[in-house]
């Protein structure tokens, strides 16, 4: 768990207060407002969806470990975000207009949040599981929300300096996912593992190819 000052500066480097809320984006010097440069926000954003993705890939490692998946459940993946058009590569990435990649960003992450609480509820009572390592579920739902959060502020500041429309407002309100059907401990939370660690690398890499898109400087 990220704790104390730890979490404040989690929080703060992606402009989000205390109380979750997205600090309010203004003119520089304006009292109350903490102001950052788009490019500041975009690597805060990508720095933190990276580590995400360590913690995701650690995660899946140390479940492989305490639990190696039979040979019989080997299969196709059945991943919840199925549903999500993701694009495939990094040419088809950058075909999307920045809308559409910025969604397609929000999506991901917003469907990530029950799951991962439920991953927690499943693992810690496991007492063959490392007690850490089934915190690591917990506090990925946190850190997620965390970079949510990041992305609306990016998206709202790309809003308004009209490097994109504004039809992104009705990702920016919480959504209600239902968490996967548990069918058992191992199969089903194998699958969550593995398509945890696949959608939070996809998430780095469009925010990468996202950043630049908008940003001239940025070598894709």
């Amino acid at each position: 768990m990220i704790q104390g000052s730890a979490l404040c500066f989690v929080l703060l480097s992606l402009g989000v207060d205390m109380q979750g809320d997205a600090v309010p984006i203004c003119a520089p010097g304006h009292a109350g407002c903490h102001s950052l440069s788009l490019a500041d926000l975009f690597d805060r954003v990508v720095q933190h969806s990276a580590r995400i993705h360590r913690l995701s890939s650690d995660l899946h490692t140390d479940f492989e470990q305490y639990f190696p998946l039979s040979k019989n459940l080997i299969g196709e993946r059945k991943c919840h975000t199925s549903g999500i058009q993701t694009p495939n590569g990094k040419d088809i990435a950058q075909s999307l207009t920045r809308e559409e990649l910025t969604e397609v960003i929000l999506r991901l992450l917003a469907a990530w949040g029950d799951p991962l609480s439920y991953l927690h509820h499943i693992m810690a009572p496991q007492q063959d599981f490392n007690m850490h390592s089934a915190s690591k579920a917990l506090q990925m739902s946190d850190m997620v929300q965390q970079l949510r959060s990041g992305v609306q502020r990016v998206a709202e500041r790309m809003q308004l300096l009209g490097m994109i429309s504004n039809s992104l407002s009705s990702l920016f309100s919480p959504e209600v996912l239902d968490p996967p059907s548990p069918k058992t401990f191992i199969s089903s939370d194998h699958d969550l593992l593995y398509c945890l660690r696949r959608d939070t690398d996809k998430v780095q890499s469009y925010l990468k190819i996202l950043r630049c898109t908008i940003l001239s400087e940025q070598a894709c």
